[in-house]
């Protein structure tokens, strides 16, 4: 079998690459910060001393946890539109639809296992820190906002790394429901120069190549602030 990289010197092709990896990078950057900001919404809300809204919260954990995330992409690409009204149907479909959905099914899923890593951070602290910060006046959801969460998500770096990571690799699921993101791009140039391996080659290493950095920075923000962190005096 005959290796050449000649696609590289296409214009075309080096465009499509970059417009894929582009996109990817938004599709994660969008999941990672919209699903971060509801874990922290769902850490809150899960407080509230009520057995139905931490049923709630629980079975939306449970949903997103289960439900394979191409399914969960597929049911908002496909299913979603028709149930909303039609003004609102017609708004969304002047846009990229396929790009919206698809992150807003990535920033669900993830924000289900962002909250599980927070809650495991919580469980963490001690109960004495919180009562510390009741006694000085701080109510209970500015205990949660400067004594607890910035506490939880130190202890929480590793696995919220990991899960970022994972994160990053299911954005090439998008490519389901059309979004031009680097598996998409992949597949597109493959169809047209039939060099399978080279190009399938070149996709494996962007996405081993941004994992890894992902990983690096993660590792880096774990040494900074580890769980033990203490502002100086």
């Amino acid at each position: 079998m005959d290796i050449s990289f000649s696609l590289l010197s296409d214009p075309d092709v080096l465009r499509m690459i970059g417009k894929g990896t582009a996109i990817t990078l938004r599709l994660f950057v969008g999941a990672l910060l919209g699903g971060f900001a509801v874990a922290l919404l769902l850490s809150g809300v899960n407080l509230i001393p009520s057995r139905l809204v931490r049923g709630l919260v629980s079975l939306y954990v449970e949903y997103h946890r289960n439900v394979p995330t191409v399914v969960q992409i597929m049911v908002w690409y496909f299913g979603m539109p028709e149930i909303l009204p039609e003004p609102i149907r017609v708004w969304v479909n002047q846009g990229n639809t396929e790009f919206s959905f698809a992150l807003v099914a990535l920033s669900l899923n993830v924000s289900a296992y962002y909250y599980e890593d927070l809650r495991s951070g919580i469980r963490a602290i001690v109960s004495t820190q919180v009562e510390a910060a009741r006694s000085i006046g701080l109510g209970a959801v500015q205990a949660l906002v400067y004594v607890v969460l910035p506490q939880a998500a130190r202890y929480a770096v590793p696995p919220l790394i990991n899960r970022s990571i994972i994160l990053f690799k299911d954005t090439s699921l998008a490519m389901v429901i059309g979004v031009t993101e680097l598996t998409y791009q992949t597949k597109k140039i493959e169809n047209i120069t039939f060099q399978t391996f080279e190009i399938f080659l070149i996709g494996t290493v962007i996405y081993l190549c941004m994992s890894l950095l992902i990983a690096m920075l993660g590792a880096r923000l774990s040494r900074k602030y580890p769980p033990d962190f203490k502002v100086p005096s």
